[in-house]
C-alpha cells in the first residue's frame, strides 16, 4: 500500500536566503531599527507593498496583530461593533476583543461564503466597521459587500490570510478594503513560522499603525513613502500621531524577513500549482455521490493551498464514520463543526458575550471538511489523497446501499 504524502511540511526555504541569515547570525543584528535603513523588514515591506500594487505596508508579528492594528488604525470608539463572518478563525473575533470593540457575527452559506442578506441586515444595526474573512481562501462577494459598506461609509478590512495571490474581477484581494492583512504563518503561503503583514493606500491608517506597533520616538522615520511619491503626506501624517498613541510592540524581526523575502519570487508558482492541484482534486470528490466541492464565483481567481468540501446524503453517525475511515486510509480529515473545540466553529467562542445562534453557519459547519493540500504535491500523490476520500466515503456508504437492496 502506497502511504499518503505528508501535508503538514512547509517547503524548504530557499537557498538565497541563506547568505543573509548567516550575516544576520554573525551580526546579531535582528531588531528592525537597528540599521540606519535598508534593514530586512523595511525592505520586505517596500517589496510586498510593490508586489501588492500599495502604496505602504508594515510588517508585524501575526496576521491577528495586523488585524488588531488596523481596528486601532481606524480610531473607533471602544464598544465599537465590527461585523464579521461567523466562518472564520478565533483569532479574528479574539483581534476585535483586544481592540475594544464588540465582535457582530454573520452567516455564511453551505459554500463558506458570506450570506448577503444577512450582512446587509446586520450591518444597518450600528456597525462602525467591517473584517471580509476570506476564509480559506474563498473569497464572498466583494462587489455587493463594498457597495453595501460604501454606501454607509463603513470601513472595510480585509483578512486575507489564506488569500495571498487570489484576485477579484483581476483585482488583488488585500487591496479592495481600505486595509489588507496577510499570513505569514507555517501553514500559509509563505512561511516565517509567524508573522503578519498589512497594506493600505492611507497614509494617516499606516502612520497610526506603524507608531502602535512599536516605533517609539522617532524611529518612524526609517518607514518610507513609496518611491516616487514626493506628496509628503506620510511624514505629515507621522508628525500628527507622535506621542498621541499607545505602542503595544507588534514588530517583526530582521530573521523573519530575511525567509520571507526570496519566497515572494515562489508566490506566483505557488499560487499557479495550488490551484492546479485544488481542481484536479476537485474534480474527483465531486464524481463522488456523496461529496461536494462548491464552486468559485465567477470573479474569483484562488489561490488555494488546502480543499474544502461538503458531505451530502449522510447522517450523523455516518459523518463521524466518514472522517474515521479517511484518517484509517491515512488523510486527516478535519470536519469542522464536529471536531472538539474547534477554533473555527463560532460556538467555541466563548469569549464573545451574548454568542448568537447562526443556524445556516452552524449547518455548514456540521458537514463541511477540510483537507491540507499545498502546491508541492505532485499528481500521484493527489490521486492518493483522493482516492482515500472517496474510497472512505464508499467505505461508509457502500455497505448501506447493499443493506437496502436486499
Amino acid at each position: 500500500m502506497t502511504l499518503p504524502p505528508n501535508v503538514y511540511d512547509a517547503e524548504p526555504i530557499p537557498p538565497s536566503a541563506r547568505e543573509e541569515i548567516d550575516r544576520l547570525l554573525q551580526s546579531g543584528d535582528l531588531f528592525r531599527y537597528t540599521a540606519p535603513e535598508n534593514a530586512p523588514v523595511s525592505l520586505l515591506e517596500a517589496e510586498f507593498a510593490k508586489m501588492m500594487g500599495a502604496k505602504y505596508a508594515l510588517a508585524v508579528s501575526s496576521c491577528s496583530a495586523a488585524l488588531f492594528l488596523s481596528l486601532k488604525a481606524l480610531n473607533l470608539p471602544r464598544d465599537a461593533r465590527v461585523l464579521i463572518p461567523g466562518f472564520t478563525f478565533a483569532a479574528v473575533p479574539s483581534s476585535v476583543v483586544h481592540a475594544d470593540c464588540t465582535p457582530v457575527l454573520c452567516e455564511v452559506g453551505e459554500n463558506y461564503r458570506i450570506d448577503i442578506a444577512d450582512f446587509e441586515r446586520r450591518l444597518d444595526d450600528d456597525i462602525s466597521a467591517v473584517i471580509i474573512s476570506h476564509m480559506r481562501g474563498h473569497t464572498s462577494d466583494m462587489d455587493a459587500i463594498m457597495a453595501l459598506c460604501n454606501a454607509r461609509d463603513i470601513p472595510v478590512i480585509e483578512d486575507a490570510a489564506h488569500s495571498l495571490g487570489t484576485e477579484w474581477h483581476g483585482q488583488k484581494i488585500g487591496t479592495i478594503g481600505a486595509i489588507g492583512c496577510f499570513s505569514f504563518q507555517s501553514y500559509k503561503l509563505v512561511n516565517a513560522g509567524e508573522g503578519g503583514i498589512l497594506i493600505t493606500d492611507d497614509a494617516d491608517l499606516v502612520a497610526r499603525a506603524v507608531i502602535m506597533s512599536g516605533a517609539y520616538e522617532h524611529t518612524w522615520q526609517k518607514h518610507k513613502a513609496p518611491e516616487g511619491d514626493n506628496t509628503g503626506a506620510l511624514e505629515l501624517a507621522f508628525a500628527r500621531w507622535q506621542n498621541m498613541l499607545p505602542l503595544y510592540n507588534l514588530r517583526l524581526n530582521n530573521m523573519s524577513a530575511a525567509m520571507i523575502r526570496p519566497q515572494l519570487l515562489e508566490v506566483p508558482r505557488r499560487v499557479r500549482d495550488g490551484r492546479a492541484n485544488h481542481d484536479y482534486v476537485a474534480g474527483l470528490l465531486n464524481a463522488s455521490p456523496w461529496l461536494t466541492v462548491p464552486e468559485k464565483l465567477a470573479p474569483e481567481e484562488r489561490a488555494p493551498d488546502s480543499i474544502q468540501f461538503n458531505i451530502v446524503n449522510m447522517d450523523d453517525d455516518q459523518v463521524l464514520a466518514f472522517q474515521a475511515a479517511a484518517n484509517a486510509r491515512g488523510v486527516k480529515v478535519q470536519v469542522f463543526g464536529r471536531s472538539t473545540d474547534n477554533a473555527r466553529a463560532f460556538w467555541n467562542w466563548q469569549f464573545i458575550k451574548d454568542l448568537p445562534e447562526l443556524p445556516k453557519t452552524r449547518a455548514m459547519l456540521m458537514n463541511a471538511c477540510d483537507v491540507r493540500l499545498p502546491a508541492r504535491l505532485t499528481k500521484d500523490e493527489l490521486d492518493i489523497i483522493a482516492g482515500a476520500l472517496t474510497g472512505a466515503a464508499e467505505d461508509v456508504m457502500t455497505p448501506q446501499q447493499a443493506a437496502y437492496g436486499t
